[in-house]
């Protein structure tokens, strides 16, 4: 296999290099050879910590403190009479064991506070070693290090080389069969999503540890040969500045490469020597150089060199249909997963409660409920990502509430997410690949990549419709493809129960179509389906049973048919009506030229629209409401209206201009003037800050009968002004946040989902408000999953489905037309025909 050659010609080369290191070492003498012994101890360590930062992503700054362990070990050791041989390992798992220790507080951390706390074990370790003088001689150092022997000849310098550039070959080897191996893999995955990770059974702690514990040992290494190679050590051998140039050795050599090490050490030993001659300027010189090496070849100098090479490709045959088939059936089903009273809390917030259900195998079951309703929430319970505040999760006489990520994956339950979760930096193959092993790495000298995974993988992406190329970097496929090649990872690991988070959000119609086929085939095979999804007619077609919730608790449970006509389900996505105080109190009269408009508005994420050719109009002092199921596209709608997403095409005219290429702040300052979804506050600003800034564009008008104004619509606010934002409530933030869009005075205030979470009579005392802003002439376009609501204060109405108004009018005419229900919850000739092809 071309591949397996290309695997092959790394390892010879490795050893052309070794060779030629060696040859080097012989021919020279003196300080050059010296030098070639710090390449070969730097390649050493680098080898360790591109492990660690390379695979695993975990930037470690503590590297020169187990260096120091390393040094110091064999040092004390061999002046107290043990041999170098023993005395060289015995350093390295002290170093390696400091790491596992450093391990256990570090990787529950990230970024800053990782980097922070190995920085302070270097200080520990640097310190240490100055006070502890009675054991590693203080400032005085340690010297007379007893020369390596071996069957009676005693090493010299150049021997001392030739074994470093020995192990370093050797280490270089190592890693590249660790990269290919289920540890490279789960380290690489862990690196890119660890949430993913842990739904195929990885366990992030024990691959991070492992990879703390190699780097650790690899420096304690290469700190072992530095002792008899400089035949004295002291603290100053060990100064934190060291730890960095590590780092830049990975990063300018290639992180994640075999030969990044190699080529990072080369830069950062040899150069200084080349600008010795520059004296105090050698130092500034070197420093300018990495930066521009950095700024030109982000992924190092083998990465960059390696991204111009050509892919080699294994040529491996997906598995047939059939194969795949057998491979995924469930044969011996542990019974359905049995929920049981689950319930969780957040902050006193109730999220979930009272949620029972059985899921069968073979069948599929959806989730279904408005936005908030605590869909998602009961997933990442069964899932192990949240424990539950009571209840049951039973899978035969186990109960998984409160287990772990993986354990929970490796009981035979996989998902997807919302968002989906792919391993950016593996190909599409390898993705699926990770999946195999359930968990377990396996032998870290193994090739994960074998032939017949490869194959397994292939026919597993096949059977799932991914028709793209099989070696194509994950990160880089259009949005439909993603979703294909997380179906097919979490089915590598050939679940009982799948899990699938919104699988159909932002796909379009005809791949749609396919999605409800392939889980129809999945179903079939004998594996439990659980969906949760906002495309109705998607559900309603291949469900066999539906589970409704609102609010975090459930409200009915039946067959598609039933639930459909449900009054507790249509009153959830509807809104139990509005009131009619909420009536205007006088006729609206106004100008037919709208302030704003859109004229066949088309925008999306990636390859697939999701808003094709809407034309909408809102005038003056009108309150338009844009509604439409979840995943319509309405807070897409906003987000293209405001300025944070560009359209792909169409026009957006306010005041008549054409503004759909202006920025967001541009927007502003031209009066549209957004309230995002789930309110966007500033937590740690008082109340009075946060509405002040929302005069941020014309700070010298603000004055304070302006905000006293504002604040007598929101009398909730008054005694709160000096309070921080973060500790108001939901429906507290929601009028903060309309206070703040007013402050902008506002020719059209665009609100997105401002009754998302709030209590009912939090709802109604906000819709009075919005009724009164109406009145008082404010141009507002209204997106609310509250359709009741939104149709009882609105003026003017328009119903999105898929992407495409479908149908508008005058907002009471439209709260009792029988569509609206169809545009929620489905239903006509679409899903009977969905249901048809289910049955």
């Amino acid at each position: 296999m071309r591949f397996t050659n290309q695997r092959a010609y790394l390892d010879g080369f490795l050893l052309v290099l070794t060779v030629a290191g060696c040859a080097a070492a012989l021919m020279s003498g003196g300080y050059t050879q010296f030098v070639i012994g710090l390449v070969a101890l730097t390649t050493i360590l680098g080898v360790g910590l591109n492990v660690l930062y390379g695979l695993t992503g975990l930037v470690s700054l503590g590297q020169v403190g187990f260096f120091a362990i390393g040094a110091y070990g064999v040092g004390i050791l061999t002046l107290s009479g043990l041999s170098f041989w023993l005395a060289l390992p015995v350093a390295a798992l002290i170093a390696g064991a400091a790491g596992i220790l450093l391990a256990v507080p570090a990787v529950r951390m990230a970024g800053p506070f990782l980097a922070m706390v190995t920085i302070a074990f270097a200080f520990i370790v640097e310190h240490g070693a100055v006070e502890w003088r009675s054991l590693t001689g203080g400032q005085n150092g340690l010297m007379g290090f007893p020369m390596p022997e071996l069957a009676g000849f005693i090493f010299s310098e150049r021997e001392l080389v030739l074994l470093a550039i020995v192990l370093a070959g050797l280490s270089l080897y190592l890693f590249r069969r660790l990269a290919d191996s289920g540890w490279g893999m789960a380290m690489t995955g862990i690196r890119d999503a660890e949430l993913a990770a842990s739904s195929l059974g990885y366990r992030p702690f024990v691959v991070k540890a492992a990879a703390f514990a190699i780097a650790a040992a690899m420096a304690g290494l290469a700190g072992g040969l530095f002792t008899p190679l400089m035949m004295f050590i002291a603290p100053s051998n060990f100064p934190f500045s060291q730890s960095i140039l590590f780092l830049f050795a990975i990063l300018i050599g290639g992180a994640g490469t075999v030969l990044g090490p190699l080529a990072g050490a080369l830069v950062t030993v040899l150069l200084p020597e080349f600008l010795s001659g520059l004296a105090e300027y050698r130092l500034l010189v070197f420093g300018g150089l990495l930066v521009g090496v950095l700024l030109i070849a982000p992924r190092g100098l083998v990465g960059t060199l390696a991204a111009f090479l050509p892919r080699a490709a294994r040529g491996i045959s997906a598995l047939p249909a059939d194969e795949i088939g057998t491979f995924l059936r469930v044969d011996r089903s542990p019974g359905p997963l049995k929920i049981r009273n689950l319930g969780i809390s957040f902050g006193g917030v109730r999220a979930v409660d009272g949620v029972h259900l059985d899921i069968r195998p073979g069948e599929v079951t959806s989730l279904i409920g408005p936005n908030g309703a605590g869909k998602t929430t009961v997933l990442n319970m069964v899932s192990g990502f949240y424990r539950p505040s009571e209840g049951d999760i039973l899978l035969g006489e186990r109960n998984l509430a409160g287990a772990p990520a993986h354990a929970v994956a490796r009981s035979g339950i996989a998902r997807t997410y919302q968002t989906t979760k792919l391993f950016e930096n593996l190909s599409v193959e390898e993705n699926v690949v990770s999946g195999l092993p359930r968990g377990a790495p396996g032998n870290p000298w193994s090739d994960i990549r074998s032939d017949g995974n490869l194959a397994l993988a292939a026919g597993l992406l096949r059977f799932c419709g991914y028709r793209g190329a099989l070696e194509k970097r994950a990160g880089d496929l259009p949005h439909v493809d993603r979703r294909l090649v997380e179906i097919a990872r979490a089915l590598a690991t050939k679940p009982v129960f799948l899990l699938l988070d919104e699988p159909a959000a932002g796909l379009m119609r005809s791949d749609k179509e396919a999605l409800a086929g392939l889980l129809r085939k999945i179903a079939d095979l004998g594996i439990a389906v659980v969906l949760v999804e906002h495309d109705m007619s998607l559900v309603m077609g291949i469900s066999d049973r539906i589970q409704a919730v609102d609010a975090g608790k459930p409200i009915a449970y039946g067959r598609p048919e039933e639930i459909r006509t449900n009054a507790a389900v249509i009153a959830a996505y509807l809104g139990e009506g509005g009131t009619a105080s909420f009536k205007r109190e006088q006729p609206l009269t106004t100008e037919e030229t709208p302030v704003v408009s859109t004229l066949g508005l088309t925008a999306g994420y990636g390859a697939a629209p999701v808003l094709k050719d809407v034309s909408l109009k809102v005038r003056q002092g009108e309150m338009v409401a844009l509604l439409g199921a979840n995943g319509a596209g309405k807070s897409t709608f906003l987000s293209a209206l405001s300025g944070l997403h560009r359209p792909v095409s169409g026009t957006i005219i306010l005041n008549d201009e054409q503004v759909q290429t202006l920025q967001p702040h541009e927007l502003v300052g031209r009066g549209l003037v957004l309230v995002p979804e789930g309110r966007q506050v500033f937590p740690e600003l008082t109340v009075l800050e946060n509405i002040e800034l929302g005069a941020y564009n014309r700070r010298s008008e603000m004055s304070r009968s302006e905000i006293a104004a504002h604040l007598d619509r929101f009398p909730r606010l008054k005694d709160r002004l000096s309070s921080r934002a973060g500790l108001l409530s939901g429906g507290e933030q929601q009028m903060m946040a309309i206070a703040r869009g007013l402050m902008a005075r506002p020719k059209v205030l665009l609100l997105d989902e401002p009754s998302l979470g709030l209590a009912p009579a939090m709802i109604d005392e906000l819709y009075a408000i919005l009724g009164e802003l109406r009145d008082a002439g404010i141009t507002i376009l209204l997106v609310d999953q509250v359709a009741t609501m939104a149709l009882a204060v609105a003026d003017y109405a328009y119903v999105l489905e898929q992407g495409r108004i479908v149908f508008e009018g005058k907002a009471a005419d439209l709260a009792s037309d029988p569509r609206l229900t169809t545009a929620y919850l489905g239903g006509g000739q679409e899903a009977a025909s969905a249901e048809e092809a289910r049955a």
